[in-house]
């Protein structure tokens, strides 16, 4: 989004008094600069977000056997979580915001943040779903540990 709007020449605490006031968070705190309190905002309903994916992809893995690629799970959550936003929430909550942010623009913006999600949860150990249970268990010999390393 940052660089639409430097592309666009547009004023990004413009943008980011929108996404203050469509949480509904400028009314409580006023005062405080749209950016930093925007930029706040943004941050902590993405760590709030991935962390709820990252756990429920956990639970759904950790179920699912033969699940290991959580790419097409967090990019279809990610489109999920954006068309609940811009044709469900923002038209009743703040429907000035929609057109700050073109749908293409905002769109491929939260894609990436689901690319960045499955990538964490890919390369992470902290994050993987447990060993399926009920998988068939595969002995390797030691010359096969050997060759992996």
């Amino acid at each position: 989004m940052s660089l639409y709007v430097g592309v666009t020449g547009g004023d990004p605490a413009v943008l980011a008094w929108g996404v203050t006031t469509a949480a509904g968070v400028s009314a409580l705190l006023p005062a405080t600069s749209p950016v930093m309190l925007g930029i706040g905002v943004h941050m902590m309903l993405a760590v709030m977000l991935g962390t709820i994916l990252t756990f429920t992809w956990q639970a759904l893995a950790a179920r699912t056997a033969g699940l290991t690629n959580a790419y097409p799970f967090m990019l279809a959550a990610l489109a999920g979580v954006w068309a609940t936003n811009f044709f469900v929430v923002l038209p009743i909550v703040s429907p000035a915001f929609i057109p700050m942010a073109p749908y293409a623009i905002s769109l491929t913006s939260k894609l990436l943040f689901g690319v960045s999600a499955a990538e964490v949860v890919r390369t992470h150990a902290l994050f993987a779903a447990p060993p399926c249970l009920t998988c068939p268990v595969q002995v390797q010999t030691r010359q096969q540990v050997l060759e992996l390393t």
